[in-house]
């Protein structure tokens, strides 16, 4: 006999940077729990239905899972719509990211079904914003990275909305880490992608890198071409193996 099994899904509305309301997909296992949380950071594509997908699949796996809208003070409308407004604007800067984030972990720990422990995931852009929000915010357990793109940035990518490289924060990162990467993409390079490892290994970081052959950029994402199969089994795999060790033991 098969065990009950359900989940709540929902969009609602939690308090991001400075205070402001944004909308959140939210997904988690209905019961008492206590469940371990994962906030998932969207892509640069935008607050997407794999996202919303992905919400869903961590909460199918006995996570409460939110992803907040980082674009929701661009407006409401296609997520594509959404993306290229962000672009124009030149991305949604470091510490606005960091703010909606911290929103995100505040209302999964305000869940009294919620473990007291939390994850962040993110990819590409997100991948990126999960790590430097690993090593500057308070609470993170555990982070996924995968292909986080401008983790290692030269002194021209840097602006106001991007004064630091995440990189040059990797001293103060106090959780593991999950990397996943491509051979074949070149935003990071497998060169930038070494040198990210080394930093790590450097500064003593608990940390565990995967670089795939016959994969680029994106390669977990099913409705694009650049979607590897094998590859992205194995990584969700290792994504679910990685928290189930930091997040639910």
């Amino acid at each position: 006999m098969v065990e009950y099994q359900g989940m709540l899904a929902e969009v609602t509305n939690i308090r991001g940077h400075g205070g402001d309301s944004i909308s959140a997909y939210v997904a988690r296992p209905l019961g008492p729990g206590p469940f371990p949380g994962v906030v998932l950071i969207h892509h640069a594509p935008g607050w997407d239905e794999w996202y919303w997908e992905a919400t869903r699949r961590f909460a199918h796996h006995g996570y409460a899972a939110i992803s907040p809208n980082l674009y929701h003070r661009l407006g409401t409308g296609d997520a594509d719509d959404m993306a290229a407004k962000a672009r124009a604007a030149g991305g949604v800067a470091d510490d606005q990211v960091l703010g909606d984030i911290q929103g995100g972990m505040d209302y999964l720990r305000s869940l009294p079904s919620l473990s007291g422990k939390v994850g962040l995931f993110g990819s590409c852009s997100a991948g990126r914003q999960a790590f430097l929000a690993a090593c500057r915010l308070k609470g993170v357990d555990a982070v996924v990275e995968l292909w986080g793109g401008r983790v290692v940035m030269t002194p021209d990518q840097l602006n106001p909305k991007y004064p630091v490289a995440p990189i040059d924060y990797t001293k103060d990162l106090a959780c593991p880490i999950l990397g996943l990467f491509g051979e074949e993409d070149r935003g990071p390079t497998p060169e930038q992608v070494a040198q990210h490892e080394a930093e790590l290994k450097r500064l003593g970081k608990t940390y565990e890198f995967h670089m795939y052959p016959k994969a680029g950029h994106g390669f977990f994402y099913y409705d694009r071409a650049m979607y590897r199969q094998e590859q992205a089994v194995d990584g969700w795999k290792k994504v679910f193996a990685f928290f189930e060790r930091y997040l639910k033991s």
